[in-house]
This record gives C-alpha cells, sequence and structure tokens, in this order.
C-alpha cells in the first residue's frame, strides 16, 4: 500500500497546468488590491477592516465604505506578534495582530474602523491590544442561535454598529440605502455560489485551488460592478470550454469536501496536497466558501430583522449547539456526491479542535469517511500532511 500511495502522491488526476488568465486575475487579487485600495483613500473612501464573516458588511456599503478581510493567512509576522502573544494561541490570531504590530498589512494601515467580533478568546483578548493600534468596534456575538435572548442581544449589536459608524464616518445609513446594499451583497453571493456549484459536474470543470482561488481572491476586489461583470464572465468561460471538451479533473478523482477553519494564503498547502495525492475538493464547507455563500439575506424582510438573522444562523464552530454547520455539511455531501470529507483545524482553534468529534459522528451515520487534522501557517508540516492525506485517499 505504501507503493502505491507513493506512486498517487507524485502523478495528480488533476492536469498540472499553468493557471489561465481567469483565475490569475483573482489569485493576484490580494496583491493588486493594495493599488485600488491606495486609490480608493485617496479619493476619500472610507475602509473597514473585518476579520470574520459575521460582520455584516452591508451596513458599510451602504454609505460607500469600503470592507476588506483583515485575517491573515502567513506566518511572516508570527514572530513579531510572538513578543506580545503567547506562542500556542491560534495562527490566525497572531498573524492578524503582528500585520498590525508591524505596520506590513497595506490593508490594516488603510482601515479607518476595524470591527473584531468575540467569536472566541482569543481574538477577543488580541483586540484590546490592536486597539491600542487601531480605532477597533469590537461586536458582542452571542454563542447560542435559537435563545430569544441571543436574537435580542444579536440585534442591539447591529444597532450599536450603525450607530458607530455613523459617528465615525459622519453619514446617515437609511432604511432604502440598506435595502440596496442587501441587494448588491446578494447579488455577488448568488454567483459566488454559482461559481463553486460547477463543480457537481462530475467531472468537475475546475481544480479545488483555482475554485478556492476565486473565493478567497474576490473579497480584494472592491468595484462591485466590475467584480459581477468578472464573476458572469468567469462562470460563462468555464461552463463554454467545459462544453468543448476541456476537462482538466479525471473523472476517477475522489471527490473531496473540506471543512474547518478558514483556508487561504499559507493554508492553501491542505487544498494542494489532496489534489497532488490524486483527489479533487469539490466544495468547501468552511468560512471561505459555501458557510458564506450559501444562503441570501431576506430582501422582503424589514432590513435589520434580516441582516440578524442571516449572521446570526451562520454555522460556526463558536456556536453551541451547532446544527446549522451539519445541516450545511450533510447538504453539501449530498449535493456534491463527495467520496470523503476532510477537517483543516488550525493549531489551537479550540472550538473546531473539540467540535471534530461532533463532526465525525454525524458524517458516520452518513457512511461517509471523514479525517481531521491539525495544521498552521508553516511548511514544516507539508510531508507529514502528505502522507496522511494520502493514506486517507487511498483508501476511499
Amino acid at each position: 500500500m505504501r507503493n502505491n500511495i507513493h506512486r498517487r502522491s507524485n502523478k495528480t488526476m488533476i492536469e498540472q497546468r499553468e493557471l489561465p488568465e481567469i483565475f490569475e486575475s483573482f489569485s493576484d487579487a490580494r496583491k493588486q488590491g493594495f493599488i485600488a485600495m491606495k486609490i480608493l483613500k485617496e479619493q476619500g473612501k472610507g475602509v473597514v477592516g473585518t476579520f470574520c464573516t459575521y460582520v455584516p458588511i452591508e451596513l458599510f456599503l451602504a454609505v460607500g465604505l469600503i470592507p476588506v478581510g483583515l485575517c491573515s493567512t502567513s506566518d511572516e509576522t508570527i514572530g513579531e506578534a510572538e513578543k506580545v502573544l503567547p506562542r500556542n494561541l491560534c495562527p490566525l490570531i497572531k498573524a492578524s495582530y503582528g500585520f498590525a504590530a508591524a505596520d506590513k498589512c497595506p490593508y490594516m494601515y488603510f482601515s479607518d474602523l476595524v470591527v473584531g467580533e468575540t467569536t472566541c478568546d482569543g481574538k477577543t483578548k488580541m483586540y484590546e491590544l490592536l486597539g491600542k493600534i487601531k480605532d477597533v468596534h469590537v461586536m458582542d456575538l452571542p454563542h447560542n442561535q435559537d435563545r430569544p435572548a441571543s436574537r435580542a442581544t444579536w440585534m442591539e449589536e447591529i444597532k450599536r454598529l450603525k450607530s458607530r459608524v455613523e459617528e465615525k464616518f459622519g453619514v446617515t445609513i437609511t432604511t432604502e440605502k440598506l435595502r440596496q446594499a442587501i441587494q448588491q451583497r446578494n447579488k455577488e453571493r448568488a454567483l459566488l455560489k454559482n461559481v463553486y456549484e460547477l463543480s457537481v459536474m462530475n467531472p468537475p470543470p475546475l481544480s479545488g485551488l483555482q475554485q478556492l482561488q476565486i473565493l478567497f481572491g474576490v473579497q480584494f476586489k472592491f468595484d462591485h460592478e466590475k467584480k459581477v461583470q468578472e464573476l458572469k464572465e468567469t462562470i460563462s468561460k468555464i461552463t463554454d470550454e467545459y462544453q468543448n471538451g476541456k476537462h482538466p479533473v479525471a473523472a476517477t478523482a475522489k471527490r473531496i469536501i473540506v471543512t474547518g477553519c478558514p483556508i487561504g494564503g499559507a493554508t492553501e498547502k491542505f487544498t494542494r496536497v489532496i489534489e497532488e495525492s490524486g483527489a479533487v475538493v469539490v466544495a468547501y464547507e468552511n468560512c471561505t466558501g459555501a458557510k458564506q455563500f450559501d444562503r441570501q439575506i431576506d430582501e422582503s424582510a424589514e432590513p435589520y430583522d434580516a441582516l440578524c438573522d442571516y449572521y446570526l444562523n451562520i454555522g460556526c464552530s463558536v456556536m453551541s449547539p451547532n446544527p446549522n454547520r451539519l445541516e450545511l455539511l450533510g447538504r453539501l455531501c449530498d449535493q456534491f456526491k463527495a467520496d470523503g470529507v476532510l477537517e483543516m483545524v488550525l493549531q489551537s482553534c479550540h472550538t473546531y479542535a473539540i467540535e471534530s468529534y461532533t463532526i465525525g459522528e454525524f458524517l458516520k451515520t452518513r457512511n461517509i469517511p471523514f479525517m481531521s487534522l491539525e495544521t498552521d501557517y508553516s511548511s514544516g508540516d507539508t510531508e507529514q500532511l502528505k502522507t496522511r492525506i494520502s493514506a486517507f485517499i487511498e483508501m476511499l
């Protein structure tokens, strides 16, 4: 079996070729976005940095502010962060603080306001220190979704954020502007859902890495109309090439769903290892993927009620209990005909690490193989990941 694993790990079932131009646009988006952000700032645009999908960015879009994700996915500044933060802390938290402390992230630099949320204790305490560097507003997130008190608390937090934004930027968030922002963001969500649902096809018309580069990169494109048009053209181009016989993924490649912590940047190694081991990632359940784009905000409801219900019901491991994650994961397994599920848990991310047991038991009832793996932002564990993931895929 060892020889078989070695042979398969050296020849992926996904064609190794230079990424087409359409994917390069998204893979370079974070880097190119630095320039676009500088131009927007010179035009007088306000910028709001965020760390989590729980933050209702429609409040910012409603008044022409530019939201941008600040979660760092590189170990470049972790050493700087560890001068203040403990070493045994989640790398996402350390990297995010490190880039602010070292002043090495243009997005953090350009942010006029940084909005955090109490998703975990580590981030909550980190925001206290970050507040000494940037203007930080923290939303108090309830960790339960089915109690009336939780909804009331979250509604109060959304209204409190609204007031802070209005005061900070000298703007007024009207109901009509908020409705328009909800419609705008829904349009983007629908297109991004269309992107990852292309991989329902067998074989998929794009690799999991290419899908990830679109889903992760799109958040660093700040012109809404241009972004929408580019997504439509990307979907059309992928579909046309597929119908014309361009199949970059072998029909025999095992179909994997990735769950767990957010993936992007350094953690792309997880997807690369999966696909270099002969499988293909067809969907991401985590924050980078379906968790963020699967649902729409109810455009017929009162805007604040709609925002509250949409964001509070995101199925993250910080919620207890967390049935929404199970519902989405189960549905994705059926929709994408998954052969197996692999979970990526960042080192010291306790909520996801503990919930791994629940995910494993849930998938047992559906007879879907599952394995959870812990990693960080370094490349030091790549060979270990290859060994374990290759063995998992070999057994499917």
